[in-house]
Parts: C-alpha cells; sequence; structure tokens
C-alpha cells in the first residue's frame, strides 16, 4: 500500500477536530484519504492511516462510519475501513489490517522485543518440571506427545527444542499485528498479543503474551472477563465466562467456559472444561470436564469424559507434586471419582469410586474400575457391551468442531484398532495366565493392586475373544471388498498387503493410532536432522492418512497366524470360517448393546414419572418424555446394525463360493 504525507490542509482539519501530533511528518496516510473521520486523537511515533468509507451497523441497527475517535496511537499502522474509538489509555507497535472494529477498550501495547507466546515452556504432568513443551503456533497432539514421554531420548529432545526455538526466533517481534476483520470492544489490557483474522475479543479482562490464531474459516472468540497469559490459542478457540489461562497451549476448537480455570496445561483439537480446573495437564483430543469441583492434575487423557468432582492427587506429601498418571483414550470417571497417582487407565475403562493403590490396568481395556470397601475392583472387557462406549464413538466425529481448512492433529476415532486390539490378545493371555497360576476355583484374582472375580475374569476373556474375532472379521471383509473375484489366485493377490508398514506393536500418540516402526523411524530421521516441523507435522498426516493400509498389514499377520498357514496355503473355507466367526461375534455383541439400552426403559428408570397418576400414566408420562425402547433411535440402529453386517457377511460368503478354485 502506498502511503503520502499530510497536506496541510488535512493537518490543519485535524488540528481543529482536536487531534494532536508530536511530529506531524511521521504521519502518513493513503491517497484517498479523508481527515473528517478522525477526530480527538493523539499521535506520537510514525503511524499510518487507510482510507475511511465503510459503515459498521451494530446490532439494534444502529449505524457508525469508519474512523478513528478519541484515541492516542503511538507507532500504528491503520488499515482501511477501521473504525476506533475511545481507547482509554492507548494503542502502541501495532500494525491493524482492514475493517476492523475496536472500541471502548483500555490499552493495546507491545512492549520490546516478543514471540507473542510462541517458546513458552509448559511443565506438563509435573509441576516440578521435567517434561517442559515448548509451545509454538503449529504443535499437534502428536508432537508434544513425543516431546512429553521421550525425555529418555536425550538427543531427540535436544533436536525437538531446537528446532521449535528456531521457528520462535522468527516470530520474535516489536511490533505486534491484528489481522482483518478482528473485533474488540469493552476490553481491558491486551499487551504483547498477536490476533489473527476475524477474532472477537468482546469484555475481555486482560491478554498477556500470546497468540490467537484465529481466521475467516475458524474465527476465535474471547468473552467477558477472561484473563489469559503465555498462551497459544489455535483457530476456533472459544473462551468465555472468566475463564482463567496461564501457561497453556488450547488446540483447534476447544471450548472453556463457565470460570474454568487452566495452569500450566495443554489442551489439543475439540476439547471443553467448564467449571473445574487443570493444572499440569497433557489434555488430548476430546479430553472433557463439564462440572464444578472436578480437577484434572497431572495427567495425560484423550477422548476422556470426567464426572462431577473428578479429582486426582499428585502428591503423597513427602517429596512434593512429582507423581503422573494417564487415562488411556475413552475413560471415563464417575461423580466423586478419585484417583491416587501414580497409577495408569486402560483405554475406554470406567472409573468409579475411591482409589489409592496405584493400579495399572493398561493391558486390560475397555474395563470398569470399581471402588468396593477400599479395594479397587476390576472388571475387565465389560465396557464392550456398553451402550455408552459406542454412543461415545459415535458422537466424538460429528462434535468436530474444527472448521480450518489445515486440521493440527490427526485424529483416529475407532474403537477397535491394533492399538486396542493388540492389547486384548495379552488381556486374554494374561488373564488365563493368573487363572491358571491361582486355580480356577478361586473366587477373587489379584492384579496390578486390583481385585477381579472369577465370574469377571471368565466373562472378560469371551468378550475380547469376540472383540479380536470381530476386528479380523472387519479387516477381512473391508479387504475382499464387493468387486467379484474369478480365482483364488486373483483372491489371494488381493490379500496380500500392498504395504509393508504396520507389524509389531502400534502406539496411541494422543488421537494418531499408528505402527511403532513408523515413529521409531521418525524419531531417528529427527535425530539425523533430515526434518524440520513442517517436515514431522507431514509425517504425521501420512501416517493417519495410510492408516486402513498399516491395519491390514497387522490384521493380515494375524489372520494367518491363526490360520497357521502361508497365504498360499489359505482357502475359501479358512476365510469363510472367519466371516461366519465375525457374524456371530457381531451379533452377540449387539445383543448386548440392546441389552443395555433396555435397561434405561426398566421400572427403575420410570421412577419419579407419573407422579400424580397410576401405573398407565406413568409409562405414558415416560414415553413421553423419553419415547418407547422400540422407537429409541440408538435401539433401531442397533437392530439394523444387525441386519446391515448379517448381509454384508453373507453376501461376502456368496462371493468367496462363486469363486473357480
Amino acid at each position: 500500500m502506498k502511503y503520502r504525507h499530510l497536506t496541510i490542509e488535512e493537518r490543519e482539519q485535524l488540528q481543529r477536530q482536536g487531534c494532536t501530533a508530536t511530529n506531524w511528518s511521521a504521519i502518513e496516510v493513503v491517497e484517498n484519504f479523508v481527515a473528517e473521520y478522525v477526530q480527538n486523537v493523539a499521535f506520537s511515533g510514525k503511524v499510518r492511516l487507510g482510507r475511511f468509507e465503510r459503515m459498521f451497523v451494530q446490532p439494534g441497527g444502529f449505524e457508525v462510519h469508519s474512523g478513528i475517535y478519541y484515541a492516542r496511537l503511538h507507532n500504528v499502522t491503520v488499515g482501511n475501513d477501521c473504525y476506533i474509538d475511545r481507547i482509554h489509555n492507548y494503542i502502541a507497535n501495532y500494525e491493524i489490517g482492514n475493517d476492523v472494529f475496536i472500541e471502548n477498550t483500555n490499552l493495546i501495547v507491545v512492549d520490546g522485543e516478543t514471540a507473542f507466546g510462541n517458546g513458552v515452556r509448559v511443565p506438563v504432568m509435573n509441576e516440578y518440571g521435567g517434561r517442559e513443551v515448548p509451545i509454538y503456533d503449529h504443535l499437534s497432539a502428536h508432537l508434544a506427545y513425543i516431546l512429553t514421554l521421550y525425555r529418555h531420548d536425550k538427543k531427540l529432545i535436544e533436536v525437538l527444542e531446537r528446532l521449535i526455538d528456531e521457528y520462535v526466533e522468527k516470530q520474535k517481534s516489536e511490533i505486534g499485528r491484528i489481522g482483518n476483520n478482528v473485533r474488540i470492544v469493552n476490553c481491558g489490557t491486551i499487551k504483547n498479543v498477536r490476533i489473527g483474522e476475524y477474532a472477537t475479543l468482546g469484555g475481555v479482562s486482560k491478554l498477556k503474551n500470546g497468540t490467537i490464531n484465529s481466521n475467516q474459516y475458524a474465527p476465535v472468540h474471547i468473552g467477558s472477563g477472561v484473563k489469559c497469559n503465555d498462551f497459544v490459542l489455535c483457530s476456533g478457540v472459544d473462551i468465555t465466562d472468566s475463564t482463567l489461562v496461564s501457561r497453556c497451549f488450547v488446540g483447534q476448537g476447544t471450548v472453556m467456559g463457565k470460570h474454568y480455570s487452566a495452569l500450566d496445561s495443554l489442551f489439543f483439537s475439540n476439547c471443553q472444561g467448564f467449571h473445574g480446573e487443570a493444572t499440569a495437564i497433557f489434555a488430548g483430543p476430546y479430553t472433557v470436564s463439564h462440572h464444578k469441583s472436578s480437577l484434572l492434575i497431572a495427567g495425560m487423557y484423550s477422548f476422556l469424559n470426567a464426572g462431577s468432582g473428578s479429582n486426582q492427587s499428585n502428591h503423597m506429601y513427602k517429596l512434593g507434586p512429582i507423581h503422573q498418571g494417564m487415562a488411556e483414550r475413552g475413560s471415563k470417571t464417575t461423580s466423586d471419582s478419585y484417583l491416587l497417582w501414580p497409577a495408569r487407565i486402560g483405554a475406554f475403562t470406567l472409573v468409579m469410586g475411591r482409589h489409592t493403590k496405584h493400579s495399572d490396568t493398561s493391558e486390560l481395556p475397555f474395563s470398569y474400575l470399581i471402588e468396593n470397601a477400599t479395594e479397587s475392583y476390576l472388571v475387565p472387557g465389560v465396557n464392550l457391551r456398553s451402550v455408552g462406549t459406542v454412543r461415545d464413538a459415535q458422537k466424538w466425529p460429528k462434535r468436530d468442531n474444527r472448521k480450518d481448512q489445515n486440521k493440527i492433529d490427526q485424529i483416529n476415532f475407532n474403537l477397535l484398532s491394533p492399538y486396542t486390539i493388540q492389547k486384548m490378545y495379552r488381556a486374554v493371555t494374561l488373564l488365563k495366565g493368573i487363572q491358571q497360576m491361582a486355580g480356577a476355583n478361586n473366587e477373587v484374582y489379584s492384579y496390578q493392586n486390583c481385585k477381579i472375580k472369577n465370574t469377571s475374569l471368565v466373562r472378560g476373556v469371551e468378550l475380547y475373544e469376540m472383540a479380536i474375532t470381530k476386528f479380523l472379521g472387519n479387516s477381512l471383509i473391508s479387504r475382499i471388498g464387493k468387486e467379484p473375484i474369478k480365482t483364488t489366485k486373483e483372491l489371494r493377490d488381493r490379500l496380500v498387503p500392498t504395504y509393508e508398514i504396520g507389524q509389531g506393536e502400534w502406539l496411541d500418540l494422543s488421537g494418531l493410532i499408528a505402527p511403532q516402526s513408523e515413529i521409531d523411524g521418525l524419531v531417528s530421521d529427527i535425530i539425523d536432522g533430515k526434518l524440520v516441523l513442517s517436515d514431522i507435522e507431514q509425517r504425521f498426516v501420512e501416517m493417519h492418512r495410510n492408516y486402513y493400509e498399516y491395519e491390514w498389514v497387522w490384521a493380515y499377520d494375524k489372520l494367518l497366524h491363526h490360520w497357521g498357514k502361508t497365504i498360499d496355503e489359505v482357502d475359501i473355507e479358512d476365510l469363510i470360517g472367519v466371516i461366519e466367526a465375525w457374524k456371530k461375534a457381531v451379533v452377540s455383541l449387539d445383543k448386548l448393546l440392546y441389552n443395555d439400552a433396555k435397561k434405561e426403559f426398566d421400572l427403575n428408570s420410570k421412577t419419579g414419572f407419573g407422579v400424580d397418576g397410576d401405573e398407565s400414566i406413568k409409562k405414558r408420562d415416560f414415553e413421553s418424555v423419553r419415547g418407547s425402547f422400540e422407537e429409541n433411535p440408538f435401539v433401531k440402529e442397533c437392530l439394523q446394525h444387525i441386519e446391515r453386517k448379517t448381509k454384508l457377511g453373507n453376501d461376502t460368503i456368496e462371493l468367496l463360493k462363486n469363486i473357480c478354485i
């Protein structure tokens, strides 16, 4: 944009309109500048002004003309068609984009060189330090996972921190930026903050040392009473209601409000925090806490639903708050649940009651961990038949708030994956081993500071085996596909993986499910200096994109082991046998879900309905509010799922039977 000096006539008009300047020659304007819309403004330093042609229509239809009124500007560039009014202190050292609306705000300033929150070290999981993660604009949950948990590899951490430090150096400036179409109204102090396009700040109390990565597709909204210090906010973030954020990274689509307090924490995509408190946590995607008196502290979570009053302790009054814990993906904590760190909770586990014995249930996913007379009882695999677990898996993709075209976190929503199924394989071996060692007639077994009832152990093995069968059948049927196959050779060629990656252990890097071999390869390339930050994130994108190819490699290996044959020895009957077992497992699990859903419509569930009538009134009142069991959407979907999957299995078997041997 080309600028010129003020004409004598423009300067005189500005003076008549109450404007002053320490040096009028330091003020530059665009060619079609109109002085009429600059009134009662004090200029100092170098100031550049755009044109003022736009009318802003306020709620209720009230209109204001773009311009600058009652403000002090020091070293500021103002874009075209901005409205700046009633700046009670001043604006200093900022470039303000086009169509920006700033009204009734105290102070907007950059004071000295700053990286706008980039490079702040966040001490997650240990308040005493040791796992500090340097935050920056494009930090993903997966890279943060490596930075947090791979501290044993000093060379790796050294290289990653150097790469991030180099990025941070490039962000440093003595001039801040307020992007196009930003709206800042009724705010307090904004200091050393970079604000992206289309952000809305309304009634903010204080923002200091941070970046707001808002954009047109995913605007950021920060509301009344909010205080943020040393922060990076990603696109689509919404923080309101006097929420306090200090030394935090807040990921895309995350929502915080209702006086939430967050300190020294990382929040990644689609987290929600209301009422409660978070301190030194690694909140992977979809970590949710909605209730008062809920405390998440010194832990790592993802896809977590924290019940009201959920709490953890990260110290035992000895060397201070140095202990940490982990709740793997999909865990839930019920009201007033408690965990004493250190502890590790397995994936998709429900935690109920108080637990103080440092349990590790990571090898037994989809379990219940229940308090019983001060003891922690584990019910393995029982969450596989829970309606709530399946409902969660269905709702997560629908609740993806990320509107940004560039999604930083690569999120895999699958309940059953090589990551969870590998644990089930080990769980079956583990549970059978416990039973064999302690005796099949024991009523209760001990495992990792937990108690497991005999009946729970036996049922857990059955549920895990059904889930394994379901997963392998899913993979096999998907690989066979629906296209006709003429010969067994053609069939075998279709089954042979196109990739070599996928065998062995799999990891969950806070939302990204990938083979450990790929993560190890990435780590090696980072250490060797082959990658920059953008390359690392692209590798995560590629792993996520290739997930199903990698998954088939893993499932293919398990199927060959199951058959005890090479692919050249596998025949049609082997495949049909797996599909028949898959049909049985799918139907059995769906029937368990169906029966679990039915509990929501039993007599106990109707308590409190039809309070002034007889049983018929109670039934009618219940159905008017909750609907009938038969018409419930989940119940109908469950029955339809049985029909669809049975048909899919039968169709695949028919396709196989038509192959020429």
